[in-house]
């Protein structure tokens, strides 16, 4: 059996985008270790979750441990930087933050990871994260620079595939324009307005031509929802994902999508299945 770590920006991520994947891998045999680049400090948390006092950032690092726990990984580790927040943004400034680490030396304290667990696939982000958060573009970075370091062949970037978002987005318009007109508040309808109008864009994702592997993940899509669903902090029970119909849910969040780092997919041919193949 094989070791496989996924290496994320922040607490929820991992459920969100590789929750599947990881809780498959463990349930045939593999290690799987999940290592979150920050503990989230700029997360909006959803109102009455936080004790008086108590730092966002302990609260989601109590949820990573959790959903980890409904997911069967083996070690959970955080690599000790602060969050950025998202683009433009002055916390981007921080000189604590991810965004500001120098990437050989961030690099370095994840390779030590990797070689500790001997670890045989890796999970990054694509190259402008997902959606250009920049502790997402920094996992890009460092993931790749520590695999050369630590000598992990099998590295897979993380990201979504644009032209299914955009399809799906289209098929479900009267749920998604309901939601973040009208039902939708704060945080979780920004989020939504910033990632539509980036696939728009075309900056959202990856055009489905380049992504190179497809991981159905629809029968644990309870599982990933249960995980999902521990970053209370995060995901409220009102929040978009959780409203969304059973069947809409599935579709969404039933493959999860990546990109083999330095290789390709030739035209009409299948997506690969398994990181592990």
């Amino acid at each position: 059996m094989a070791t496989l770590l996924c290496f994320h920006a922040h607490p929820d991520d991992e459920s969100i985008a590789t929750g599947g994947l990881m809780t498959i891998a463990k349930r045939d045999g593999h290690q799987v270790v999940l290592v979150v680049a920050t503990r989230g400090e700029q997360g909006e948390p959803e109102p009455g979750v936080l004790n008086d006092g108590e730092p966002l950032w302990e609260r989601r690092v109590v949820e990573t441990h959790q959903a980890a726990e409904i997911m069967g990984l083996d070690r959970v580790e955080f690599l000790g930087y602060e969050d950025s927040g998202m683009i433009g943004e002055p916390t981007n400034e921080n000189p604590l933050c991810f965004w500001q680490a120098d990437v050989e030396e961030a690099s370095q304290r994840l390779a030590a990871i990797l070689r500790e667990v001997d670890a045989d696939v890796l999970t990054i982000y694509d190259s402008h994260g997902g959606y250009g958060h920049p502790d997402h573009i920094q996992v890009h970075r460092v993931g790749k620079r520590a695999a050369e370091i630590a000598g992990v062949d099998r590295v897979f970037q993380s990201t979504m595939n644009r032209d299914r978002i955009m399809k799906q987005m289209a098929e479900n318009a009267s749920l998604f324009e309901n939601e973040v007109e009208g039902e939708l508040e704060g945080e979780t309808a920004e989020q939504m307005r910033r990632r539509a109008e980036a696939a728009d864009r075309g900056e959202f994702g990856s055009p489905e031509a380049v992504i190179t592997h497809a991981v159905d993940v629809a029968h644990v899509v309870d599982v990933k929802k249960a995980a999902m669903a521990a970053h209370r902090s995060q995901i409220g029970p009102d929040s978009f994902f959780f409203k969304m119909p059973d069947e809409v849910f599935a579709a969404a969040f039933g493959t999860e999508w990546f990109i083999a780092l330095e290789s390709s997919r030739a035209e009409g041919e299948p997506f690969g299945t398994s990181l592990f193949a």
